[in-house]
């Protein structure tokens, strides 16, 4: 029997609603709406998609989002410049630097300006200041993307508490936050890597199995313990026909999709884990909805706290 598809796009439109009702009220107290500011340095094709659905998000719902962009030229001084300016703004109540940064400006640009957001405004809970609290298990904001993860599970109800959870990817922007939601929640948590032994058995173990290492179709059924609970969070634009071939039988939607196109979005789980899980999250319409959907909570929730703060 294939798995249960757990459905992102459905509860992300339900989280956005809950959210509505905040964004009023801080409206009517405060005199002007949650305000969100994104940074994107250079061009590049799925960041500029991500941006874009971002701040349609926000604006859509009520909240002022806007997009400040610098050249792909730029240097790190110039970012983190530009930072500051946004963190002495109080219209602006998040800040979200997109990532990845041009390599160009050095391979410590992304810890350096992300560091450099007020903790007050880090809308992708990746400062220090909230990794901290979130180990503490006192989390204010969160990563986007583990955050939309766990409220999956808990809204579909998967059981958690004593479970065996694993979670491929050691990130600081998905996997130990990851992990740490995992934890807080009673599952005994694994993180794996690429340097792990026997991966593939480490993770039949998983009664839950988080994906999240940005190699197309990497997760095979050899992975999956069957019943198991699989969250894919990989997002892979795959244009080589060859590549298609591999995970997609002729005539599939995905193959026929390719074929009209010229490419096809496929998550780090490959397709036939569909007949071992017990439920899964597609791609796309699994994951990404919901980081989407957090974005615009986290920018609430930043503007709710910065208002008590001021009193």
């Amino acid at each position: 029997m294939a798995a249960r598809r757990l459905d992102g796009t459905a509860w992300a439109a339900r989280l956005r609603d809950e959210v509505r009702p905040r964004i009023e009220h801080f409206r009517a107290r405060m005199g002007r709406p949650p305000g969100l500011a994104v940074v994107l340095v250079g061009h590049h094709p799925p960041s500029e998609i991500y941006v874009r659905n971002k701040i349609a998000t926000v604006t859509e719902h009520g909240c002022h989002g806007e997009l400040f962009r610098l050249p792909e030229t730029a240097g790190v001084d110039e970012a983190l410049d530009l930072v500051g300016r946004l963190n002495a703004d109080e219209r602006v109540d998040a800040i979200l630097v997109q990532s990845p940064l041009p390599a160009a400006m050095g391979h410590d640009a992304e810890q350096r300006v992300f560091d450099a957001v007020d903790p007050a405004k880090d809308v992708d809970g990746f400062h220090p200041h909230n990794v901290g609290l979130l180990v503490q298990k006192r989390p204010a904001l969160v990563a986007c993307t583990p955050l939309g993860c766990a409220e999956l599970l808990d809204r579909e109800q998967i059981p958690l508490k004593g479970q065996h959870a694993v979670v491929i990817g050691r990130s600081d922007i998905v996997g130990k936050p990851m992990a740490m939601l995992l934890l807080h929640r009673d599952a005994t948590v694994t993180i794996c890597h690429s340097r792990t032994r026997d991966l593939a058995e480490m993770c039949r173990s998983a009664d839950v199995l988080v994906a999240a290492i940005g190699r197309p179709g990497f997760v095979t059924p050899a992975f999956v313990k069957p019943g198991a609970t699989v969250i894919d969070v990989g997002i892979n634009r795959l244009e080589d026909p060859a590549e298609v071939a591999r995970l997609f039988a002729d005539g599939s939607p995905k193959a026929q999709q390719f074929a009209r196109k010229g490419s096809v979005l496929v998550g780090d789980v490959h397709p036939d884990v569909e007949a071992v899980a017990g439920a899964i999250t597609p791609v796309p319409g699994g994951v990404g909805p919901l980081t989407i959907a957090m974005v615009l909570r986290n920018t609430v929730t930043a503007a709710e706290l910065r208002a008590a703060a001021r009193g």
